[in-house]
């Protein structure tokens, strides 16, 4: 029986594992967590409208219904393709196909500053840390009695106009005017301030310009300060730096500005593209190493001139690609070149607000593409339990304006009053 090895249990090493499941092929995933993650919704758990279990899925739990796949928990260090084996920091592996998908990191353009001073969101207990962060600065406003500094601890910088800047900025501003100024009488909105910034002239570009238009306007509305054509060249102690010299105050950095290939392939010694995502021919293989596949966030294959984007969608389809190739090439079989098919992309900005581009012809916003974001959210998260548990809690947010996870759930300690610094925190790729 052969065995194929799959690196990462993101999405795409989760597609890779269902194709391969039943067919006779003895399957290991690899993990340095023993959980799959959603981390489209990481942002929720921020700013305290779902709890962080519901988001999270046990790999065991998940893998055991499906037969023939295994899992181990371990940091995979290397790989050694004359031999075929992945060197994990444990101990060994040997494959007869192998699919790397390990997913990203966050990237942060060289700029250890901001690496040191700001939040990420794309590890769960990073995300924790975030939301105890929010938390405690609202504490600490509460007892602060000159108002200069009341407005400073109150002060959010998001940097990133992509879907997580968004979403986050979004998601705060909503959980700040409808919970927290409630919970603290004595601060008033105007003691806080949300600025999301982004260094080309539109957020969401991946959406036409007239949906980017509708994101502003509704961020706007809702009172979030859209600043674009703004760069950043770092960060200090309650700021950030601008590249034209100048500075924003800012208690809380949030970076959602940069992405880049998980750790993994800068260890391997094979042909990178931008962001350090291995190179890959068109079968997702890597050349010369038909027995090896790469997909999601972690490989670069540029379709039509253009390297296929770093979302979801695409490491779905190509961990599926990878699964059904790898049976292919085991009875004997042409396998013809991976096609990237692009379904269209969401994001969400508010309460009732959201804008849809499906396929490239359905385009709508409003209400019903915020209808729309949420069932198809739903439908990918992983678990009975957790869609469920996710539905209620939008619906009491929705019907009482109720976010109830705002609790504190680590010590109040000194760190917990500033922002992060990311040397404290043990950097957690997310698999794709």
């Amino acid at each position: 029986m052969k065995r194929a090895v799959i690196v990462g249990m993101g999405f795409g090493g989760l597609k890779a594992a269902r194709a391969l499941a039943g067919k006779g092929v003895d399957v290991l995933v690899i993990d340095r967590r023993n959980f799959h993650l959603f981390q489209p919704l990481l942002y929720q758990v921020a700013t305290a409208a779902i709890e962080q279990e519901y988001i999270a899925y046990p790999s065991r739990a998940m893998l055991r219904k499906w037969k023939g796949i295994n899992f181990r928990l371990g940091e995979v260090t290397g790989v050694d393709f004359d031999s075929r084996i992945v060197r994990l920091a444990d101990g060994e592996v040997p494959y007869d196909y192998l699919v790397l998908a390990a997913g990203s990191a966050t990237h942060y353009f060289g700029m250890q500053s901001m690496e040191e001073h700001s939040f990420d969101l794309k590890s769960l207990d990073q995300t924790v840390r975030l939301r105890n962060h929010i938390l405690n600065s609202f504490e600490l406003a509460s007892s602060e009695p000159d108002p200069a500094k009341r407005r400073a601890l109150l002060s959010f910088v998001v940097v990133g106009g992509g879907p997580a800047g968004v979403e986050f900025a979004g998601s705060l501003q909503e959980l700040i005017q409808h919970e927290l100024i409630k919970d603290y009488p004595n601060l008033d909105k105007s003691d806080t301030k949300i600025v999301l910034l982004e260094a080309r002239g539109s957020i969401l570009p991946f959406l036409p310009e007239k949906q980017r238009d509708y994101a502003v306007r509704k961020l706007s509305g809702m009172g979030v300060e859209v600043s674009l054509n703004t760069q950043v060249s770092g960060a200090e102690a309650e700021k950030v730096l601008l590249a034209k010299g100048s500075h924003i105050p800012a208690h809380t950095i949030v970076w959602t500005a940069g992405v880049q290939a998980a750790a993994i392939a800068a260890a391997l010694d094979l042909p990178k593209g931008a962001g350090g995502r291995i190179a890959v021919e068109p079968d997702l293989t890597i050349a010369g190493r038909p027995e090896v596949f790469v997909v999601g966030d972690i490989a670069f294959l540029p379709q039509n001139g253009v390297p296929l984007p770093m979302v979801a969608q695409v490491a779905m389809q190509g961990g599926e690609y990878a699964g059904k190739a790898i049976l292919s090439k085991i009875q004997g079989q042409p396998v013809a070149p991976f096609k990237y098919f692009d379904k269209g992309n969401m994001a969400i900005i508010g309460r009732n607000a959201a804008a849809v581009n499906a396929f490239g012809v359905l385009r709508f916003n409003g209400y019903f593409a915020w209808v729309a974001w949420l069932a198809l959210h739903l439908y990918y998260l992983a678990g009975f339990r957790n869609r469920t548990m996710v539905g209620i809690s939008w619906m009491l947010n929705y019907f009482f304006r109720s976010q109830q996870v705002r609790v504190i759930s680590a010590s109040i300690a000194k760190e917990e009053s500033v922002p992060l610094k990311r040397s404290e925190v043990a950097t957690s790729s997310q698999p794709g």
